[in-house]
């Protein structure tokens, strides 16, 4: 019997999130078992709702469109499902629509979701087959190589923290003696690792990394900026959001937590800054790419965004062979060349977990990334992914998404 999908974006956005709904959406739309397609508004939060739009209906050049599109075009959420008379409501929604294929894509707390999702499926009963499509700039998702949404998250940054060192370069004589780069990452530095990418040409990259897997150390780091701009004469630093003490404790927060618990992070930049001021008496700026740093779908790196097109339709063909309760992961097979097969794992073996840098991949003073590491994250951001450009400035989707009426 030919079932109706479902598709819904969740937590953070990624530059390739879309990318990932495009080859779901356009793997089910191709499909014969399986019906209308539809996208949930807002995550899970607009099914609970009956809020979803029905794909089927919207024009085929605007579909074609969503890949080159920044954010999440159905619109994300930080929602939490945990009380049973949610999950009624939900299966409600999924029996009213003729649901039998939920796609959740996401990070580490959409996939516990996916996961609880798919155990209240087995539990009642209800024919539903459930599949994670992965994405974070984070890295952080465990079974996986890395993430859809991480190499073009890395590639901006390494351009990013190349261009503003430059600028320090040409500045530091008279000037600011000290750049500082804030990079997101909640509890891993993936993200602030891949800066070390912007030196692989001497002098462009970052001379100081800061690594939540490294614990900080505020004499070990003045004594290392104070020796640095004594070599160079200046210092560019990027430093993780989530830099923790050697207690364990976040060195900078900003005092309020998500649905799922998460305390929200920032403001590491600014308490450096006044440290650097403080102690050594040299100008310091600071940048906080923040969203920009996610976004910037302008310079996504073109094995990122194919992988991202690909991970959400080999989601779609696992569900059809009758998989659920899996996430799409990327199994990399080798480094130089750069090759890798999609897999698929237990959500219960990914859910709530948290994949850290190995130590292997940061050098022994913590302040840096090892050879391993470059290895590692170089292939992430090879390749310009395309963009369409109108009047000099990026054309991106433009959906109706006109809600369906509800029927509860």
């Amino acid at each position: 019997m030919i079932k109706n999908a479902v598709y819904a974006q969740s937590g953070g956005v990624t530059s390739v999130i879309n990318a990932s709904a495009y080859g779901a959406i356009t793997a089910a739309m191709e499909s014969r078992k399986i019906g209308r397609v539809y996208a949930g508004m807002n995550g899970i939060k607009g099914i609970l709702n009956e809020e979803m739009f029905d794909i089927t209906e919207e024009e085929r050049v605007e579909i074609d469109r969503i890949p080159y599109t920044p954010g999440a075009v159905f619109g994300s959420c930080r929602t939490r499902v945990d009380l049973e008379s949610e999950f009624e409501r939900l299966f409600k929604v999924f029996e009213a629509f003729d649901i039998g294929f939920f796609f959740y894509n996401g990070g580490n707390d959409s996939m516990d979701t996916a996961f609880k999702v798919d155990s209240w499926a087995r539990k009642i009963g209800f024919p539903l087959r459930v599949i994670g499509i992965p994405k974070t700039v984070d890295n952080d998702l465990l079974q996986t190589d890395h993430c859809p949404g991480y190499g073009s998250a890395a590639k901006f940054t390494a351009i990013s923290i190349m261009e503003a060192t430059r600028d320090l370069r040409s500045m530091h004589t008279d000037s600011t003696k000290v750049f500082i780069m804030e990079s997101m990452g909640r509890h891993t530095g993936w993200l602030a690792a891949s800066a070390s990418l912007a030196g692989l040409d001497q002098f462009q990259g970052p001379q100081i990394i800061l690594l939540p897997e490294a614990p900080f150390s505020k004499e070990r780091f003045l004594s290392r900026v104070e020796e640095i701009i004594r070599r160079d004469g200046y210092c560019s630093i990027v430093a993780s959001e989530a830099l923790k003490d050697d207690t364990g404790n976040y060195i900078s927060t900003a005092g309020s937590y998500d649905a799922f618990g998460n305390v929200q992070l920032g403001k590491i930049g600014h308490y450096l800054e006044r440290l650097i001021n403080s102690e050594l008496k040299c100008k310091v700026h600071v940048s906080v790419p923040d969203y920009l740093q996610r976004s910037s779908r302008h310079v996504s790196s073109l094995t990122d965004w194919q992988e991202a097109i690909d991970v959400g339709a080999f989601a779609v063909q696992q569900a059809l062979k009758g998989q659920s309760g899996k996430m799409i992961a990327i199994a990399r097979t080798n480094d130089r060349p750069y090759l890798k097969e999609y897999v698929s794992v237990d959500l219960s073996t990914v859910a709530n977990g948290t994949k850290y840098l190995p130590d292997e991949f940061i050098c022994e003073d913590g302040f840096y990334v090892s050879e391993k590491f470059i290895s590692y994250a170089l292939p992430l951001i090879q390749g310009e992914a395309p963009n369409l450009f109108m009047h000099g400035l990026p054309m991106y989707e433009s959906m109706k998404k006109k809600c369906v009426k509800k029927r509860l």
